[in-house]
């Protein structure tokens, strides 16, 4: 799949089919995340892989915008590390730039994928913390669930004209 194909047909997938992601693919898919583009080159970030049908389903119970975790049968829960850091603070970029990587090379290897949410809730950081044992220098940023897609939404329209400015407002 070429880039701009990947981008313009990336959607969010909520509902998965049953069948495990190999490790093989999951690598493919960390590789990408680690090849996202960071502050002086930091890469401030860790990744916990989960696949524990117990523990899927237990994760919307500290983040309820990933209910589809009860269902897929795989979640990536991109985090930062303080001792990582070169540049304070770069990390929330950083780790964008990492969970979209994921996300658009899942879609390339057919996969379906969904970014929910974790960091700047405390409540959700914390629940994260508590969940894998994460230090204070460890920050769940992004839960990322991941399967084989079992829908097909429609294709978004998104750009917008009437927001571009050339040179000025």
């Amino acid at each position: 799949m070429q880039a701009l194909e990947a981008i313009k047909t990336r959607r969010s997938i909520r509902k998965f089919k049953p069948q495990e992601v190999s490790k093989e693919i999951q690598r493919e898919l960390l590789e990408a995340a680690m090849l996202a583009p960071s502050a002086g080159n930091e890469q401030p970030w860790q990744f916990v892989v989960i696949d524990d049908r117990k523990i899927l389903e237990h994760i919307p119970q500290i983040c309820p915008t990933a209910s589809m975790c009860r269902q897929s049968p795989l979640a990536i829960l991109v985090c930062s590390d303080r001792n990582l850091e070169k540049y304070p603070d770069f990390w929330v970029q950083d780790c964008s730039a990492a969970t979209q990587n994921i996300l658009l090379a899942a879609h390339a290897l057919g996969l379906g994928a969904v970014w929910a949410g974790v960091y700047p809730m405390k409540e959700r950081v914390e629940g994260f913390r508590k969940m894998f044992l994460l230090s204070e220098e460890i920050t769940p940023f992004a839960l990322i669930a991941l399967g084989y897609p079992d829908e097909e939404p429609a294709p978004a329209r998104r750009f917008r004209e009437e927001r571009i400015h050339y040179n000025r407002w």
